[in-house]
């Protein structure tokens, strides 16, 4: 997408378009190419090879169980959450108008947040991490931290720290000593878990990519949608239906044969500039298949992945109001504040209300889900509250600004229509 784009904007500033009348044509051209974005291949500047051989795979440590469910953050889980709350307010905050606007994050960005070292949380030591110990609690309260920033950009920043969970969790030896020392260097590849397709009433366990076994390994067919950083990314973890045996995941790299990306602006979330990923005919290695195509892997990604969903749209959710509660306060009418008025200050009460109420069951799934705990009743909870009351709160953010909050003067209106993605999206972030 990148060259096209340079070469007609090189075409665009000729002068010879000027002497053959071409001018408007070439620009309209322009015009729309920027809009829609070309079809490419996908990023290829790097090539994934073993470090070092590994004679089993590596895996994090399931927590003790305290027989307690405790929302009271560690010492350690404290120190975490305020760094990253105070990375989100002084990088993620300031810079996320821009990157709606321009549909892309901030240059820089992910390589900031790569030594601030998020991603290396989920990564065992013996691999070059930093994570001693399987939390999905602390990386809960890490994607609300970012959220509370800017959920696009969260979006953006969690993708890659998605797939080297998902290796982590159910990579083999072989796949883990492939791809995942990339992810605990300097240069992080850009990388995204991809389970959405662009069909009405998407169900992630019927995918209509398909996957077919070959004499060398599969073949793979479809279309993935809504991928942040498409155009970047280098690795994909994909979800496609296995003849025979149902949905799978594959590891795909960008330079395969076949492989391509398409811009996909959508309504929200622009800051992670979405994008299609077409795979046609693409064939695959025996080893490309994640967790064995385990029916039990793919349903505790697809958990793991609307966790994430539900912290980030509380962390948005708290944003909206810590947003409105000083607006309404400052803002004079008939002579008072605003918040004197019931309604304001009941709309107000009910946005805190209700997002208590999704923050307490999203973390309790995932203190579940961290224990090893059977957790799927609760992340379904997790689910509909970040879904409807998601939904409602950042609507209810816009109403209370009243004609400011359809301006982009503040940023309700953007939180708004990112947590309209929180109903829709599926993979992306996984906790």
């Amino acid at each position: 997408m990148g060259v096209g784009l340079a070469a007609l904007t090189r075409l665009a500033g000729s002068r010879t378009l000027d002497r053959a009348g071409l001018r408007q044509p070439v620009q309209n051209l322009l015009s729309s190419a920027t809009r829609t974005g070309f079809r490419a291949a996908g990023a290829a500047s790097r090539t994934f090879a073993s470090a070092r051989r590994l004679g089993k795979p590596a895996r994090l440590a399931p927590p003790g169980d305290s027989g307690l469910f405790d929302v009271t953050p560690g010492e350690d889980q404290q120190l975490i959450v305020e760094t990253v709350s105070e990375f989100a307010a002084e990088q993620l905050r300031p810079a996320a108008a821009e990157a709606d606007a321009k549909l892309a994050p901030p240059d820089g960005l992910l390589t900031r947040v790569a030594e601030l070292g998020v991603g290396l949380i989920g990564i065992p030591e013996e691999l070059g991490g930093a994570g001693s110990e399987r939390s999905v609690v602390t990386n809960a309260l890490i994607a609300e931290a970012l959220a509370h920033g800017d959920l696009g950009l969260a979006v953006a920043v969690l993708a890659p720290s998605a797939v080297s969970t998902a290796l982590v969790l159910w990579g083999d030896a072989q796949q883990q000593a492939d791809y995942l020392p990339a992810f605990v260097g300097d240069d992080v590849p850009a990388a995204a878990f991809a389970l959405q397709e662009a069909r009405p009433l998407f169900d992630p366990f019927k995918p209509a990519t398909k996957a077919r076994r070959t004499p060398s390994g599969y073949q793979l067919d479809g279309v993935k949608s809504l991928v942040p950083r498409a155009a970047q990314a280098e690795l994909f973890v994909v979800s496609a239906d296995l003849e025979g045996r149902g949905p799978a995941l594959f590891l795909i790299e960008s330079a395969t044969t076949g492989v391509t990306v398409e811009a996909e602006p959508a309504m929200g979330l622009r800051g992670a500039a979405t994008g299609k990923l077409h795979l046609e005919k693409v064939k695959l290695p025996a080893g490309a298949l994640l967790g064995g195509g385990s029916p039990e892997v793919f349903t505790e990604a697809v958990r793991l992945s609307r966790l994430g969903w539900a912290a980030l749209a509380a962390g948005t959710a708290k944003a909206v109001l810590d947003y409105v509660v000083p607006y309404v306060n400052d803002r004079t009418a008939f002579g008072e504040p605003i918040s004197h008025r019931q309604a304001v200050a009941f709309s107000v009460a009910d946005i805190a209300i209700e997002l208590e109420g999704l923050r307490l069951v999203m973390l309790r799934a995932a203190s579940r889900a961290e224990q090893g705990k059977p957790y799927a009743r609760e992340v379904a909870l997790a689910r509909k509250l970040a879904t409807d009351k998601g939904m409602r709160i950042g609507s209810a953010g816009v109403q209370l600004l009243g004609g400011h909050g359809f301006t982009k003067e503040h940023p309700v209106e953007r939180w708004y229509r990112d947590l309209r993605a929180i109903g829709i999206a599926e993979g992306v972030v996984l906790l």
